[in-house]
C-alpha cells in the first residue's frame, strides 16, 4: 500500500473506494458538484490524484456515487420514518409526507447545483437506483402508501396514486428549486397554512361539494 493511501485509511475500516466516495461526498455537501476537480477530491481524501482512477472509470462515476451516498445519508439523518398505512389519519399522513419531502429537498438540492450542465454526470447518476424511499424514490414511496390506503378503504379507489405522488413531489420542487438560483439566500420555509392548504386540496379537490 502506498504511503498516502495508508495515511488516508489509517485507523479506519473503510475500503479505499468507500473512503474516496466519503471524501467526495463531503465536498459535494459543502460545495455542490459544480467545479469540483479530481485534485480537489484527492486532496480531501489525502491521496494522490491518480488513485481515483484505480477505483472509478472517471470523475463522473465517483461524483455520482458521492451524490447518491450524500442523499441517502441526509434521509437517514432525518428523525422518524415515513407514515405507515392504516395509522393516524390520511390527512395527518399526507401532511407528514409533505413536510418530510420538503425538508429532504431543501437539504439535498443545493448539492445538485450545476448538475444540469454536466450531462456525463447526469447519465452516470441515472444508472444508479433511486437513493430515497428505500430505492423507490419519494414519488414511488408515496404512491405505494396511497395504494395501501386504498386497499384499506381509507382513500377512494378512483384516486390515482401516481398523480397524488407527482403533485406532492412537484410542490416540493416548486418551493425549493428557487434556492438553487440563489444558494446564498435563506432556506425555503413554506408557511404552515400553505402546507395545510395543499393537503386540504389533495383531499377535497377544487370543485364545490
Amino acid at each position: 500500500m502506498a504511503p498516502r493511501r495508508a495515511a488516508a485509511l489509517r485507523g479506519g475500516e473503510q475500503s479505499l473506494r468507500e473512503h474516496l466516495i466519503a471524501a467526495a461526498g463531503r465536498l459535494v455537501a459543502r460545495r455542490g458538484v459544480a467545479g469540483l476537480t479530481v485534485r480537489d477530491i484527492a486532496r480531501e481524501a489525502g491521496v494522490a490524484d491518480g488513485v481515483l482512477y484505480n477505483h472509478f472509470a472517471d470523475k463522473e462515476e465517483l461524483l455520482a456515487a458521492a451524490l447518491h451516498a450524500h442523499v441517502r445519508s441526509v434521509e437517514a439523518a432525518r428523525e422518524g420514518a415515513a407514515p405507515r398505512p392504516g395509522e393516524a389519519t390520511v390527512e395527518a399522513n399526507l401532511r407528514a409526507y409533505l413536510d418530510r419531502a420538503l425538508a429532504l429537498h431543501a437539504a439535498i438540492l443545493p448539492a445538485f447545483a450545476g448538475l444540469a450542465s454536466q450531462p456525463k454526470l447526469l447519465a452516470r447518476l441515472g444508472k444508479l437506483p433511486a437513493p430515497l424511499g428505500g430505492g423507490q424514490g419519494l414519488r414511488g414511496e408515496l404512491a405505494g402508501y396511497v395504494c395501501a390506503e386504498q386497499r384499506l378503504g381509507r382513500i377512494a379507489p378512483t384516486a390515482r396514486p401516481e398523480a397524488v405522488a407527482t403533485l406532492v413531489v412537484g410542490v416540493c420542487h416548486d418551493l425549493v428549486l428557487g434556492r438553487l438560483l440563489d444558494p446564498a439566500g435563506p432556506p425555503p420555509e413554506p408557511a404552515p397554512d400553505l402546507v395545510d392548504a395543499l393537503v386540504a386540496t389533495l383531499l377535497h379537490g377544487v370543485l364545490p361539494a
